[in-house]
């Protein structure tokens, strides 16, 4: 099977529907969390958290925004590490789908540090909302090239401390993976939407050209299973 990865794709995925909701995108939403957690994506995002933090004073509080944030997963995974390592955090998740922020709220319940707010992140009103740290948990590769790093450059300036993006690496192999391991899944969204996504996601050389752009320093990290770590701190 031949696989072209030379270009990122521009196809919509199925999730892209904003005004989608019921049980489809709930089982969807769950089957997406796991999967992260199972290839060790969780652990990318918290790396970045800790290298944003290094150095920096636990008696301050330290707010962090989840963008595309989902079923707020990774937000509950940040507030338990902030719990276990002494910090203060005020978590906030955003997404543009009204039913995904409601089954975070739900799924939230027992974290009082985290709000969520349904929000298009490329709106007016969230372009001057500030925060110490953004993170971007396979979510940057749903915006084609000039969005996605105009969308960076506005996380870097209001951005106290910096930002973190943990994204897909775009390759056959990955992709050919993928198809192998979600077989066994009944959901079909997730099946299409996660081989869309590898091909709609990055290369190093995508990743290098955007830093590039940006008058901060970063660093841009291989992960398995087939993922980029791209830490940005402000200058």
């Amino acid at each position: 099977m031949f696989i072209d990865t030379t270009h990122r794709s521009t196809e919509v995925e199925i999730m892209d529907d904003l005004g989608m909701s019921g049980d489809v995108l709930i089982s969807s939403l769950d089957q997406l969390a796991r999967i992260n957690k199972w290839l060790g994506g969780n652990k990318i995002t918290i790396d970045g958290l800790k290298a944003l933090l290094e150095n920096h004073p636990k008696e301050q509080t330290i707010s962090i925004v989840d963008l595309g944030c989902g079923n707020g997963d990774m937000l509950r995974q940040v507030a338990s590490y902030g719990k276990k390592n002494g910090y203060t955090f005020d978590l906030l998740g955003i997404d543009a789908n009204q039913a995904t922020i409601e089954y975070a709220i739900e799924l939230s319940a027992d974290f009082p540090e985290i709000s969520y707010r349904k929000q298009d992140v490329l709106s007016e009103g969230f372009a001057t909302q500030k925060y110490d740290i953004a993170m971007c948990t396979l979510f940057l590769h749903h915006f084609e090239d000039q969005v996605a790093l105009a969308f960076i450059q506005t996380l870097l300036k209001n951005a106290r401390i910096g930002v973190s993006v943990n994204d897909l690496h775009r390759h056959w192999l990955a992709y050919v993976l993928f198809k192998m391991l979600t077989s066994v899944l009944s959901n079909q969204m997730t099946k299409e939407d996660g081989l869309t996504s590898i091909l709609k996601a990055f290369k190093r050389k995508d990743l290098e050209g955007y830093s590039k752009r940006l008058t901060s320093k970063s660093t841009i990290t291989w992960r398995w299973a087939f993922r980029y770590l791209w830490i940005i701190k402000k200058a």
